[in-house]
């Protein structure tokens, strides 16, 4: 099962009548949280028995009130979905997986879930879809093929829509042409390859950061707070976030597709992101450089596309041991050639550590 995502080429009216359903996903689902919140105390009421009585009020009580009337013009899926995913937020509570449900502003809840009641649907090739209960609607990167699915996520990042669904199917795998490769993240240089390949990220952030979000969170300090002056600003401020993102992603989206694609074997580190990001040194050019989601993307990779993937553990020093004659010694950041107290090699710190996780 693999999930394809699509940004959706919207007009004025579009837009609005996603961000109405993303509204009514939240106000149903916020609903439903303090409903829940508050009856904790009155019994051993199961989830399933609250969220079900609160969908009985919410479809024969509330929708047919006139201040309402609006929800009646939206699709009924949404807000079924949204009290099927605040049960979801729940067990996982209750199971120790994940903290409470919680009540999030606007600009962090623009998403919402639609399906067919009827099944599966096939979605034909091209720039158009036809999403279930909405309509059908452009998009900016045509559907190479047709596809059956049911379920449909809309989000929204910056100022543009996206639509995702999963697709009950697993990709072929594909003929790596070389044999396999060890690979040592790094700051400086994103990827190390122990074939001399070396791929520097585009590090967006840090480029863009000190200039235009740092004059646009001025900006908006210094406007009225709630007026439309600073609304607009932080809509500025949002679509260039999303433009970062979109520059990370796709940077590690092309080097772990050719990565999985051309190597049969692949060793990297396991790095402990989290501890990493304790240094405040470093916590920004880790967050910006995208670690942890450099070995997300490259695990599901591997099994996408048939390479296997093996992580070398955090603690083997890769940067203390001669590739030549397996001694050690202390290697402090500072020093960029490593010289070796026994057999006397010098070479460089990074070649020989990517060398050490690819013999590991």
């Amino acid at each position: 099962m693999f999930a394809v995502k699509r940004a959706l080429k919207l007009n004025n009216n579009e837009a609005t009548l996603m961000a109405k359903h993303a509204g009514w996903r939240r106000v149903v689902f916020y609903c439903g949280l303090s409903l829940r919140t508050q009856m904790y105390s009155e019994g051993k009421l199961s989830d399933s028995k609250v969220l079900k009585e609160v969908k009985k009020v919410l479809t024969n009580h509330v929708k047919k009130q006139a201040e309402f009337a609006w929800m009646n013009q939206l699709s009924s899926r949404v807000y079924q979905n949204a009290l099927i995913d605040l049960k979801d937020a729940s067990s996982r509570y209750r199971a120790g997986k994940a903290g409470h449900p919680k009540f999030a502003s606007r600009p962090h809840g623009q998403s919402f879930r639609v399906d067919s009641s009827n099944g599966k649907v096939l979605l034909s090739a091209g720039k158009t879809i036809k999403i279930p209960t909405l309509g059908t609607f452009r998009l900016y990167e045509p559907l190479e093929c047709g596809y059956v699915s049911q379920t449909f996520t809309i989000s929204k990042q910056g100022s543009r829509w996206f639509v995702s669904f999963c697709v009950d199917a697993e990709r072929l795998p594909v003929p790596q042409p070389k044999s396999s490769v060890g690979i040592d993240v790094g700051i400086k240089s994103f990827a190390m390859l122990s074939n001399q390949q070396v791929f520097d990220a585009p590090k967006p952030l840090k480029a863009r950061a000190k200039t235009q979000l740092a004059t646009l969170q001025r900006q908006a300090s210094r406007q009225v707070k709630g007026s439309n002056n600073q609304r607009k600003t932080y809509n500025k401020s949002r679509r260039l976030h999303a433009q970062i993102a979109c520059i990370r992603k796709d940077f590690l989206h092309k080097l772990t597709t050719y990565l999985a694609k051309t190597f049969k074997l692949i060793k990297i580190e396991d790095l402990n992101i989290k501890g990493m990001m304790a240094n405040h040194k470093l916590a920004g050019a880790i967050s910006d450089l995208g670690f942890y989601e450099f070995k997300r993307q490259l695990d599901y990779k591997c099994l996408m596309y048939g390479a296997k993937l093996v992580l070398v553990d955090q603690w083997f020093p890769s940067s203390k041991t001669c590739s030549n004659c397996g001694s050690k010694k202390e290697m402090p950041l500072g020093f960029r050639t490593y010289d070796c107290p026994a057999c006397g090699i010098s070479t460089d710190r990074d070649w020989k550590a990517r060398v050490n996780i690819l013999n590991s």
